[in-house]
């Protein structure tokens, strides 16, 4: 299980020595790039981008031509997000769509970023609200020719702000079962302590909003650690605990994967 530190302050790709997760919306307009020593993942930046405009603005051409620049120039880029279009009931109600077109939307680009740029390391996504729209998404990508348990990953969107409940499990076991690898976007210790055995990888930055609230480290001079590698560091502890909790507590599973 990879699990991706999430950080807005790109330079770390160089000197953080650990999986990062990075979102485009920190790196457009930056004119040179940090040659990347890990591996690391992009986010499209889709929240903000549809909870600011109520639809993407950027348009799949630019953003390829971003992710290539990023493929070469930052290099060991493992894979990133599509332009994926969240369904949280507040993000559909910004949009004044169904939560059905945002899937179809999801699956349409991905398709369309996948024609354009075979070679670049696209992911899909899974999107929805109640559990059976997670189903229904993974059939239309079935119907559009994409087998989502052949891919190297494929992340489940919408459920990071209520991952401590039941329904966000049962929405990730149901994609194990259909033999996806699970990526989970902006999980939780929380999250991570209750499905942390069924995801292949993870991300969160929630440290930055711990350290927010808590007096710097000891030996740091700056105001707060919320811009802080070393307090970053430090804090990754906890999921990587968290999912070792996860695998222990679900040993059957545990032995699942290894057999597999």
């Amino acid at each position: 299980m990879t699990f991706f530190l999430g950080t807005h302050i790109p330079s770390w790709l160089s000197n953080a020595g650990v999986p990062l997760f990075v979102s485009h919306r920190r790196l457009i307009g930056r004119k040179t790039f940090p040659r990347a020593l890990t591996t690391w993942a992009l986010d499209s930046g889709g929240f903000t981008e549809i909870s600011m405009h109520g639809e993407w603005t950027i348009s799949p051409a630019t953003y390829i031509a971003a992710v290539r620049r990023y493929s070469e120039e930052i290099g060991r880029l493992q894979w990133a997000s599509p332009q994926d279009w969240m369904c949280e009931p507040w993000i559909i109600q910004k949009t004044g769509l169904t939560v059905t077109e945002h899937q179809h939307r999801t699956i349409h680009n991905y398709l369309e970023l996948k024609a354009a740029a075979p070679d670049l390391p696209f992911i899909p996504v899974l999107q929805g609200w109640e559990r059976a729209d997670y189903q229904r998404c993974a059939d239309l990508y079935e119907d559009a020719g994409i087998d989502l348990a052949a891919e190297p990953i494929v992340g489940i969107g919408s459920v990071c702000r209520r991952q401590h409940m039941k329904e966000a499990a049962d929405i990730i076991a149901d994609a194990v079962q259909r033999g996806i690898r699970v990526h989970g976007f902006g999980f939780k210790i929380t999250g991570l302590r209750r499905v942390g055995h069924l995801l292949t990888s993870s991300d969160s930055m929630a440290w930055s909003f711990h350290a927010r609230h808590r007096p710097p480290l000891p030996g740091c001079t700056h105001k707060t650690c919320a811009n802080c590698r070393r307090y970053a560091l430090r804090w990754r502890a906890k999921p990587l605990a968290a999912i070792d909790e996860a695998h222990a507590n679900n040993p059957s599973h545990h032995r699942l994967e290894h057999a597999a």
